[in-house]
């Protein structure tokens, strides 16, 4: 009988962060990196945080006419701010949204994404199962960040899913909105793109309609943000032998701590420090 694979499930959602909101980001770098390096296949890493009042940037923001005004403003009211080097588009963060990542080794042959969109739609569906909601894939029209790997409930967006790919890794990251108002968090990503795409092309930026956003507590779903990464963690236990963190592995620090200084670099080469 063959052994279970092992899957490492790194959990620091039961607090919500309000440090530095490239710190998570970072350590799936600092993985990827690993998986991407390591002659021997490395199990696959299961992150799952949250972070207080941030706006989360794709490379494309950063790039729009007001850019800089407008994190400028949002800094000013509280609110951090940061441009990720995952795909997608800008994504507010509050304690009602559970981040999500899979971070795993991939043949660097194998260029297609769909199969790793796939693979977290599928967690996500998985560990809502026992709901009773259907929950659907495809782009909901006026959503933010939106993408062909949306997942929805009753036409409601509560989840977006942006991959980075290495040569020989791939990360995978979602946002879940599992509590609080889908609107307000549509509204700020809204007044956002209000500011920073003022004078931009059409199609420069995402139109939203912040109704189109809704959480799972507001769908029906009890329990908010414990609830699903329990859920999640129930999943994972299903499918093998699981291995839980609830902090940085000390044999990560190193190159997590590596990874966020480039990042910030990233993020001062467009103007966002």
């Amino acid at each position: 009988m063959n052994p279970m694979p092992v899957i490492r499930m790194l959990n620091t959602a039961a607090s919500i962060q309000s440090g530095d909101v490239l710190v998570p980001f970072s350590i799936d770098e600092a993985y990827a990196r690993l998986a991407a390096r390591e002659t021997e296949p490395v199990p696959p890493l299961v992150h799952l945080w949250r972070h207080r009042r941030a706006m989360v940037l794709g490379a494309r923001d950063a790039k729009l006419p007001n850019a800089a005004l407008a994190v400028r403003l949002l800094r000013e009211r509280g609110c951090q701010t940061a441009v990720r080097h995952s795909g997608g588009a800008a994504v507010p963060l509050d304690g009602g949204v559970v981040n999500l990542s899979l971070v795993m080794p991939a043949p660097a042959h194998d260029l297609t994404p769909e199969p790793h969109f796939e693979r977290m739609a599928a967690l996500i569906r998985e560990a809502l199962g026992t709901t009773g909601k259907r929950v659907q894939t495809g782009e909901v029209e006026g959503a933010y960040c939106p993408g062909s790997y949306d997942l929805s409930i009753d036409g409601f967006k509560f989840c977006g899913i942006a991959q980075r790919r290495l040569t020989r890794a791939v990360v995978v990251q979602a946002f879940v909105l599992t509590e609080g108002s889908g609107r307000t968090y549509g509204e700020a990503a809204r007044d956002f793109y209000r500011m920073a795409g003022e004078g931009a092309p059409a199609g420069a930026f995402p139109r939203v309609v912040p109704e189109r956003m809704a959480s799972l507590s507001e769908l029906g779903m009890s329990g908010g943000a414990g609830a699903f990464a329990g859920r999640v963690r129930d999943v994972l236990a299903g499918l093998g032998t699981l291995e839980e963190m609830n902090a940085c592995p000390a044999s990560l620090e190193a190159d997590a701590k590596r990874s966020l200084a480039a990042l910030r670099a990233r993020n001062g080469s467009v103007g966002l420090t």
